[in-house]
């Protein structure tokens, strides 16, 4: 287990988001975490309510998850490469591809693994890939853009 979730480490205000939003009760709480200086993982427990059919995952869910972990993954790597530690960047999707491999279980938690793959300061590129056990069941990118985020705050 981690010693700091990135989610747990933005501003109250705005973590509302259904997939990764710490604020979000009714939401996925995905958790991601720095495993080494270049991969970013996230370790999910699905549940029954998340099918698409009995004992798979519904692929809206599994986009969500490759989304919200590539954007954390996106504004955790904009964080890192600043020496302002108090600064809050805000990267959110400016585009998604999901690529589905094969069905995914739901009987083992679901892992996921991301890395950056492209990075200036107003956008970053990010790969993941969704596994369930060692089986790779879906492989994304997320490209992410930069936004103020007092726009969201207001």
């Amino acid at each position: 287990m981690p010693d700091e979730y990135i989610q747990d480490l933005w501003p109250e205000e705005g973590t509302y988001c259904w997939g990764c939003g710490k604020n979000n009760k009714h939401g996925l709480q995905l958790k991601s975490y720095w495993e080494d200086d270049n991969e970013v993982v996230a370790t999910w427990e699905p549940k029954e309510h998340h099918l698409a059919f009995p004992g798979i995952l519904n692929g809206g869910i599994i986009a969500t998850l490759i989304d919200c972990h590539g954007t954390g993954t996106a504004n955790a790597a904009a964080h890192k490469a600043t020496s302002d530690l108090e600064q809050h960047f805000m990267h959110v999707t400016g585009g998604i591809s999901v690529k589905y491999l094969r069905p995914t279980p739901i009987d083992k938690p679901i892992q996921l693994r991301a890395r950056v793959t492209e990075m200036s300061e107003s956008r970053i590129k990010v790969s993941c890939d969704l596994y369930s056990g060692d089986v790779n069941c879906a492989t994304g990118e997320v490209v992410t853009v930069r936004v103020d985020q007092q726009l969201f705050l207001q």
